[in-house]
């Protein structure tokens, strides 16, 4: 039976929709990737100190057109680190998008390495990155960092307790500065002695229950405990030097609670800083779309490190 006049049109308007949808699902997957295929100098390896035999490491990726600033990413999860190259650069392309140079600083896992090892390296890290600025293309006095978990709580450490290394140290990269000037990061202990309803939490103040030999030998003694856990914690460290810092937290983790951020915050509040959380609702320790969030991290070192560009 011969289609009739109208039923050619109804059927040429639905191919010619087809056709649209199509080219747009196209454009969409081509923007896409291209969009996560940043054009960048990558640099493996990069030593930036040592941990009795074992080198510390650090990637850099620096995109073709930098801005002149550098973002230090805490590569820690569970205080664990990756290996020199491992680093995937996916994560980072909205900053890299944005121009920003990223130090991946990597570090020796727990528990061969303490979380007080740890927390001590990463400093070096930061100072590496300050003393070899000029090196890299970045303003030495505008740093950011970033991280998610332990890799949020290396980098409060670093906000909080950040600063000049000893003026006569042998080595010129220790007498840097290991402060950093915004942090944007993912769901951070802040509070050690006080893990509220974690899972980890044992229920008599000790350390959290699957990083017992991760804060070393003495963690079991609770009077020593006590100072370790205080030591380790960016709570107890606020003044009123904080940078700005940025924290997207889920609602529903169990393993690191919402808590450890909102009283981070409200104890920030006490020295007239403040400190962005943004609840993730539904959020466990980590979510589906967490790379968006980055897209608001990039936006929040723009607003507080390219100020004065």
């Amino acid at each position: 039976m011969a289609l009739s006049p109208r039923s050619k049109r109804l059927i040429f308007r639905l191919l010619l929709a087809l056709l649209a949808v199509g080219g747009a699902v196209l454009l969409l997957i081509a923007y896409g990737w291209w969009y996560f295929h940043p054009t960048f100098q990558r640099t493996d390896g990069v030593v930036y100190g040592r941990r009795g035999e074992t080198p510390l490491t650090m990637d850099i990726l620096r995109p073709n057109e930098p801005n002149g600033l550098g973002i230090a990413f805490m590569v820690s999860g569970g205080w664990k680190s990756k290996a020199a190259g491992e680093v995937s650069a996916a994560m980072m392309t909205p900053l890299l998008r944005r121009g920003y140079t990223v130090f991946a600083v990597c570090h020796v896992s727990q528990p061969e390495a303490t979380i007080m090892e740890i927390i001590d390296d990463v400093n070096r890290g930061v100072r590496f990155i300050r003393h070899h600025a000029a090196d890299y293309g970045i303003d030495p006095e505008r740093i950011g960092v970033t991280g998610g978990s332990a890799g949020g709580h290396l980098s409060l450490m670093l906000a909080t307790r950040g600063g000049p290394g000893p003026t006569d140290a042998p080595d010129p990269i220790d007498r840097e500065s290991s402060a950093v000037q915004a942090v944007a990061i993912f769901y951070p202990p802040t509070d050690l002695l006080d893990l509220g309803e974690s899972t980890e939490n044992p229920g008599d103040g000790g350390p959290p229950k699957s990083f017992v030999k991760a804060f070393g030998p003495q963690a079991t003694d609770m009077e020593v405990w006590k100072e370790i856990g205080r030591d380790c914690s960016p709570i107890y460290f606020l003044s009123d030097q904080l940078p700005p810092t940025l924290i997207y937290h889920g609602d529903a983790d169990t393993l690191v609670p919402l808590d450890q951020s909102l009283r981070f915050r409200d104890a920030a509040k006490e020295f007239g800083q403040d400190v962005q959380v943004v609840v993730h609702r539904g959020g466990g320790h980590g979510w589906a779309s967490m790379f968006w969030d980055l897209l608001s991290f990039a936006g929040w070192f723009d607003r507080h490190l390219r100020s004065e560009t």
